[in-house]
């Protein structure tokens, strides 16, 4: 019984990787990330008549996402909407580097924990590997549509 207790217990607070096992996050091409916020808290603002309303911190968040591009100059920041508990970005790695997806994602947490002094991310990220055409529009019209459909959003919570 103690054992079946503790293998439950191991299983549970093991947190899957959510990265692409042999996948080289380095190489070039485009990339749809999903920052979120601990336990969905709305750091960042709020929808008000379908539109977001930043809040200091949430001005902070995007400001940094805009400073990506300055900071490091093989990546674009396609399209991207800072909602109330979460972040999504189309994020374009123009070439192959050194630099990878999960540098760059725990780089943007840290700016932002350092300034507000508080942690508020949720661990890890997703992301989505952009695989074609068709994949992109359907992502960046998600993006567009975000604050639009806030009650329909999975990340949605009061």
């Amino acid at each position: 019984m103690l054992h079946e207790r503790r293998k439950l217990e191991k299983s549970y607070f093991v947190r899957k990787n959510p990265r692409l096992k042999e996948y080289n996050y380095a190489l070039g091409g485009y990339y749809f990330i999903t920052i979120c916020t601990e336990n969905k808290n709305h750091y960042f603002g709020e929808i008000v008549e379908e539109k977001m309303q930043l809040n200091e911190i949430g001005k902070l968040a995007q400001g940094n996402i805009e400073k990506l591009e300055a900071i490091y100059n093989t990546i674009k920041i396609d399209k991207f909407v800072v909602m109330p508990n979460h972040i999504h970005i189309i994020l374009i790695i123009d070439k192959e580097t050194n630099l990878t997806i999960s540098r760059i994602i725990k780089q943007y947490k840290e700016w932002i924990t350092k300034t507000i002094k508080k942690s508020i991310w949720q661990k890890s990220f997703y992301d989505h590997i952009i695989r074609n055409e068709k994949d992109y529009y359907r992502i960046w019209k998600y993006i567009e549509e975000n604050e639009l459909k806030w009650s329909l959003d999975k990340y949605y919570s009061e």
